[in-house]
């Protein structure tokens, strides 16, 4: 598979030179376009580049990941080349498990890391994952499940001709996830950020707050109203705390950015 920069990542235009920038990576059947608007909210202390994944978008036909490890390693092949001095990564469910293993694949290659991970609607990795296996339930069972998680639009499950376009992607993404093994490894240098949803009964916050245990520094937790997708029903509280929380990381100053690069390789 051709890991062409352009192809795995947009870099969204306007912030200034040397702004932080922010990947951004996507849930299970969902595309990082969703974070698109986000960016005028950042301007101009950050800027937001969209992970574009295989299966979706402009990359539909292209074959899909199923686990973690693979999908991790190509891209950091395709970030390695196009890295920034100041960068985060910003990963919602499934977002979240690949932002975190790959700034472990990037430590593991000795390449600079990011200044802060924010992870949404996630439990800790280290945390078993308690549910069922459900990406090779039937299609009627799996829909069922996608209701429950109120994720995927109704209009997508309620027909045919919709549910047998998407429906792969989604399972492929779900098996991508249900088949994550967290491997033990020293924490991260950077500090985390950990959100959720106030209703996401899968994801509580106890569970977010465990991910203190991945890093060397400071980790916040912040809960929003909503359930597991609660970042489209409270965009607007999200976007003001992630920006309050980036300001704050930036406010650090270049002293505690290559203090932090250091402790990561």
């Amino acid at each position: 598979m051709n890991a062409s920069k352009p192809k795995w990542f947009e870099n969204l235009p306007g912030a200034r030179e040397g702004a932080l920038r922010l990947y951004c990576f996507p849930y299970a059947g969902g595309s990082a376009q969703v974070f698109r608007t986000w960016q005028r909210h950042f301007l101009p202390e950050a800027t937001l580049s969209l992970a574009h994944l295989p299966g979706r978008g402009a990359r539909i036909n292209e074959p899909m990941f199923r686990s973690v490890k693979p999908l991790v390693e190509v891209l950091a092949d395709a970030f390695a080349g196009q890295a920034p001095p100041a960068f985060a990564f910003w990963g919602h469910s499934m977002g979240a498990v690949i932002s975190f293993e790959l700034a472990r694949e990037l430590r593991r290659r000795g390449l600079p890391g990011p200044l802060a991970l924010f992870v949404s609607g996630r439990r800790a990795p280290q945390i078993p994952d308690p549910d069922p296996i459900t990406y090779n339930l039937p299609d009627d069972e799996f829909v069922a499940e996608l209701r429950r998680l109120q994720g995927t639009p109704e209009e997508v499950l309620a027909s045919p001709e919709m549910k047998a376009f998407f429906l792969p992607l989604i399972r492929a993404d779900f098996e991508l996830v249900e088949t994550y093994q967290y491997q033990d490894e020293a924490p991260l240098a950077c500090p985390i950020y950990s959100y959720g949803g106030l209703q996401d009964i899968n994801v509580p916050a106890p569970d977010l707050r465990e991910w203190q245990k991945q890093t060397l520094k400071p980790a916040k937790t912040r809960m929003f109203p909503g359930h597991h997708f609660y970042i489209h029903s409270s965009p607007a509280e999200i976007i003001q705390a992630l920006r309050r929380d980036i300001l704050e990381l930036l406010a650090q100053g270049p002293a505690h950015d290559l203090k932090a690069r250091e402790a990561i390789q």
